[in-house]
């Protein structure tokens, strides 16, 4: 008896393991997807509005790279379907009337939208007029949006259940479709991924351009790109950070043991300190080696000096997550989401003195922060998830009671071939895009230098003045 409740037990934590490996790879190919369709979305509207050639450059540039990652995000995504199926029957049964119908929704409006027009968006440049290529990209930006949009709704339903109430056989049934889609937590979920998937894009368009400025090569379309991404990274960092915001008090009312996780509050306190950091304990359930500062937790999580913040300790051990992952994780994501709002005032700074597009280190840094967006994601995915546990849907249905009756060696068994896979899938991607991306857009305007203005951006011919032109 004792033999068979650890093999159980096991079984739930490699279908946890698997299933965490895979959508976290999969969520790399929708946040990078979401963000590259927007631009490129702006730079044929641009195109098609001033008929410069330097955009048009960028928007077949940018398409190329969009298609790779879209491609990986089909791929990946079909396998999420199945495998709730085969390792997470008791969620199926339990859950498939709330979150069934907003699959089908996805792919009704996201899916079907993103099917219709991504042909002419790759292939339609030329074919088409301009204005019916820009709907086009539009209308391929908005199915990502839309996608994400219901995969959110869904997810938001398991952490801030509304709208839905489960029978003796614990099978949920949606009493009111409103509250079940635009649950408590989804609008701050929503608008705090969908910026994170338009910084994540703005900070790859920049760390490429960064890394042809550097180089001395495609200078025309690379500065273009290069200040673009700069303006909405400056617009989009502190929006994520306030966004943030709200989406923490949020949770600190619909989910505060997770929030507790996040803090590394034990105890419910008035006036909590803001731990910067320490070694959570959670079999000692305290902090060990930690570095407070009074009273900041309590301005930031309540906006008040002596708010009373919720502790771990008022639920048992058993119905606390994993505080030291959600405790690092959420750090993790904070540090970027800093780092990429110091780049983006750094990149002002350097704009207002016209040292923009000739300072090497910056360019360097930029190349340096291109990844950071995606850790980020991954780091703030793996709070909202782990930050959960141990329900999968949060105080209804518990993780352990959601598995299906597979065995440890057949889960153990796929996740080592979806390890394989995707590992031989995520470096097809990096050897073609790279190639893509050390290729860089092509050159078809005229050989240019810069010239002073607002953004450093407006350029000059370098063909040599007549001596007309120049006084003689």
């Amino acid at each position: 008896m004792e033999t068979s409740a650890l093999a159980s037990s096991l079984a739930v934590d490699l279908s946890r393991a698997q299933f965490a490996f895979t959508v976290g790879f999969h969520i790399l190919w929708p946040t990078l997807s979401i963000g590259i369709a927007w631009f490129v979305a702006l730079l044929s509207v641009l195109w098609w509005r001033t008929g410069n050639v330097v955009y048009r450059d960028l928007m077949r540039f940018w398409t190329r790279i969009f298609a790779l990652g879209f491609g990986m995000g089909v791929i990946t995504g079909i396998v999420l379907s199945y495998e709730v199926g085969t390792n997470w029957a008791g969620f199926s049964r339990s859950v498939s009337n709330v979150i069934g119908p907003m699959f089908m929704y996805e792919a009704l409006t996201a899916f079907f939208l993103e099917a219709g027009f991504i042909g002419i968006m790759l292939f339609g440049e030329g074919r088409v007029s301009k204005a019916a290529h820009s709907f086009a990209c539009l209308m391929v930006a908005c199915g990502a949006l839309f996608s994400a949009t219901w995969i959110i709704a869904a997810n938001s339903w398991m952490q801030t259940p509304g709208g839905a109430v489960a029978d003796t056989r614990g099978i949920f049934h949606v009493t009111d479709w409103w509250q079940a889609v635009f649950t408590a937590s989804f609008p701050y979920r929503l608008a705090h991924m969908v910026c994170a998937s338009f910084l994540t894009g703005a900070f790859v368009v920049a760390g490429v351009s960064a890394f042809h400025l550097w180089r001395g090569q495609h200078l025309a379309a690379s500065r273009t790109a290069f200040s673009l991404a700069m303006w909405l990274a400056l617009v989009l960092a502190p929006t994520q950070i306030v966004l943030g915001d709200l989406h923490g008090r949020n949770t600190l009312v619909e989910q505060p043991v997770k929030l507790a996780a996040m803090e590394g509050l034990w105890d419910t306190t008035k006036g909590p300190a803001m731990t910067v950091i320490a070694w959570p304990d959670q079999g000692a359930q305290k902090n060990l080696f930690a570095l407070d500062i009074p009273h900041l937790a309590s301005l930031y999580l309540t906006h008040s000096w002596d708010g009373e913040v919720q502790g771990l300790k008022t639920v048992p051990p058993a119905d606390q997550p994993n505080v030291p992952v959600v405790f690092f994780a959420f750090r993790i994501m904070v540090g970027i989401g800093l780092v990429l709002l110091a780049t983006a005032l750094a990149g002002l700074v350097l704009r207002l003195r016209g040292r923009l597009f000739a300072t090497g280190w910056f360019q360097i840094l930029a190349m340096a922060t291109t990844p950071l967006g995606f850790i980020g994601v991954l780091a703030g995915w793996t709070v909202t998830e782990a930050g959960r546990q141990p329900w999968i849907v949060y105080g209804h249905l518990r993780t352990a009671d959601a598995v299906a009756p597979v065995s440890a060696g057949a889960v153990t068994a796929s996740l080592l071939i979806f390890f394989a896979v995707y590992n031989v899938l995520l470096l097809a991607f990096l050897w073609f895009a790279a190639r893509v991306a050390l290729r860089g857009p092509a050159d078809s305007s005229p050989p240019t230098r810069e010239h002073p203005g607002l953004d450093r951006t407006n350029v000059d011919s370098l063909v040599p003045p007549t001596l007309e032109q120049a006084g003689a």
